[in-house]
């Protein structure tokens, strides 16, 4: 199967998209401040990576579904560390 050039260009664009989470999901692992973090915001990106994966398996486009459910794993994870370490160093 030959990718054409627009399958290419959506599979960076998801590729780009989904590993944009990482290097915060990094910065507060180590330093487990997230106070800056917006909860609301990763709330909502969430929704709408969710819906993206819906959206992907309606249309049966393994590649909408395929990075956006890594999306959704990833921004998961990093709601889960802001509701995790968001009081941590008001005690400090």
């Amino acid at each position: 199967m030959m990718l054409s050039w627009t399958d290419i260009l959506g599979l960076v664009a998801g590729v780009c998209t989904t590993i944009a989470v990482i290097p915060q999901i990094k910065k507060a692992w180590k330093t487990k401040k997230v106070e800056d973090v917006s909860p609301g915001m990763f709330t909502i990106l969430i929704i709408g990576v969710f819906l993206w994966v819906v959206y992907g398996i309606i249309q049966n486009d393994l590649p909408i579904i395929a990075t956006n459910g890594v999306s959704l794993g990833l921004n998961g994870v990093m709601l889960y560390l802001m509701l995790r370490y968001r009081n941590t160093n008001k005690n400090q």
